[in-house]
């Protein structure tokens, strides 16, 4: 079950305001993804652009403790994947489960999407 982390305190602040801007200025892929999973799809609460740690997750399923992602086109440059891999290392190893979906499986494949994230979610149930 999920328990609550969030930065130190003089970072806190600052990230807040980024969540804050980023959940008013979603891309479209994650307006996409929030209207279903807001729907009730998964039978569960979600959180958007949330902050654990020192990074801001697009969405969290608190109770499954699973934060996904939603890679837009500049994930694929070789810097910002090594980013994201020292990023899923730490969500990783303070108990998180990390999916990644692109823009493009998103909006072209939301119910595969969907389909993905709930089967996710019945294995952590086991």
């Amino acid at each position: 079950m999920w328990k609550y982390r969030t930065a130190v305190s003089d970072r806190y602040q600052l990230l807040k305001d980024f969540a804050r801007e980023n959940r008013k200025n979603p891309t479209l892929a994650e307006t996409v993804l929030w209207q279903s999973l807001k729907s009730d799809t998964i039978g569960t609460k979600v959180l958007r652009q949330h902050i654990i740690g020192d990074y801001i997750v697009d969405f969290l399923i608190p109770y499954y403790n699973l934060v996904i992602e939603v890679d837009g086109g500049y994930h694929a440059e070789r810097t910002q994947q090594e980013d994201d891999a020292v990023r899923s290392d730490f969500l990783n190893s303070n108990g998180f489960y990390v999916m990644r979906f692109t823009n493009e499986q998103v909006l072209y494949d939301t119910e595969c999407t969907l389909t993905r994230i709930q089967e996710l979610i019945e294995r952590i149930k086991k």
